[in-house]
């Protein structure tokens, strides 16, 4: 089992704890809560859920770098995926981001992964990491173009309503 002080010291590791961390919980809002830029950019109509799932991509792959296993890997995308979905839905989906932060679950998973020594064997990592991230990409190019395509229709409903 890996010593926890080796994996706090980990470079990769410090990167996705700080992404997470600006992207989830940089703002404080008092109360005892934060909020992230991560549920600010998805009030972006059309694609702000994408960029910030862009972003939550890297600390997947980054998780996927440092070995942790499939089953882990598919649940970090699970997370991302649920907020994403979720986080395009207007106003109810920012409070969702707010409230889910999948980022700092994502980190929790790796750093417990990594604390419990359960790593997958390093001539793998490279692979499923080229292959999670090809599969997130194109699951938020998907996102965005169904959250595009959704803006447009409802854009074309109230004009015409409207006009």
């Amino acid at each position: 089992m890996p010593k926890s002080s080796a994996i706090d010291q980990d470079p990769r590791l410090r990167r996705v704890r700080g992404l997470a961390r600006v992207l989830d919980s940089s703002i404080p809002l008092g109360g005892g809560r934060r909020i992230g830029l991560d549920p600010i950019i998805g009030l972006l109509p059309g694609g702000g859920d994408a960029i910030g799932a862009i972003f939550s991509c890297y600390i997947l792959w980054e998780g996927a770098r440092l070995g942790v296993p499939g089953r882990n890997l598919w649940r970090m995308a699970g997370n991302i995926l649920l907020e994403t979905v979720v986080g395009a839905v207007p106003i109810a989906g920012d409070l969702f981001d707010f409230a889910w932060q999948a980022n700092v679950r994502n980190v929790r998973l790796i750093e417990r992964t990594l604390r419990s020594g359960a790593v997958r064997p390093s001539r793998s990592r490279k692979a499923i990491a080229t292959g999670v991230l090809v599969a997130a990409i194109a699951f938020v190019l998907l996102v965005a173009a169904l959250a595009w395509w959704i803006l447009a229709s409802l854009w074309g409903w109230l004009h015409g309503l409207l006009g």
